[in-house]
């Protein structure tokens, strides 16, 4: 077997690192990790920042990593930051997660939120730890008069998937947010397993 038939062969990991202050981005995450598991040989690993200090060699052997946080204020959450600021150890000791794919969610109680700037704050990041960004490949919806909420993408948001869940119920981000959000973890799970098997291709082919 050559090692590309192994690289196809072989299980394409995805982290999915999140905080969860009230249990809404935790619905995200799980919605992120069904769409990883939607494509075959792809497996996803649900990391909780508060305890990520047990993750840290998951994270390096991961083919890409999904970021999700709340947005509080404006930005990430400060949980969320934390994990960010410790991540420079890995940063420092020659970019662990470098040419890895990386995306993100965030959930917010209001339509918009500034959610972008949480979406943007994770972009530069990720690039910080140079890594490959994916967005969504979806239109908006809920921009015509025959669009609704439940349309993919009703927030319209392209560099990450923006949710929004009611600040006085428990039941999270609509299901139409989760949806959009299952569609981001089966998209990154099916550019991780093309991006690791044209690595090797390239890698096979220069020798």
């Amino acid at each position: 077997m050559t090692q590309l038939q192994t690289e196809l062969a072989r299980t394409i990991k995805v982290a999915i690192v999140y905080h969860s202050g009230y249990g809404n981005t935790a619905k995200q995450a799980q919605a992120a990790a069904a769409g990883v598991q939607e494509v075959e040989g792809a497996t996803a690993l649900l990391i909780s920042v508060e305890n990520v200090t047990q993750h840290w060699q998951d994270l390096d052997e991961a083919d890409a990593i999904i970021f999700g946080t709340p947005t509080y204020m404006g930005g990430v959450s400060a949980g969320f930051k934390g994990f960010m600021e410790a991540s420079s150890k890995v940063w420092a000791d020659n970019l662990h997660w470098k040419n890895k794919i990386a995306a993100a969610f965030t959930n917010s109680q209001n339509i918009h939120g500034d959610k972008l700037n949480t979406l943007i704050s994770l972009a530069i990041f990720a690039a910080q730890h140079g890594m490959q960004w994916v967005g969504l490949d979806l239109y908006g919806g809920w921009n015509t008069t025959k669009g609704s909420a439940e349309d993919l993408n009703r927030l319209g948001s392209w560099l990450g998937v923006m949710a929004q869940s009611h600040g006085d119920s428990s039941e999270g981000p609509s299901q139409s947010d989760l949806k959009t959000t299952v569609h981001l973890g089966k998209r990154v799970a099916t550019l991780a397993k093309q991006w690791v098997a044209g690595r090797v291709a390239i890698d096979e082919g220069a020798r």
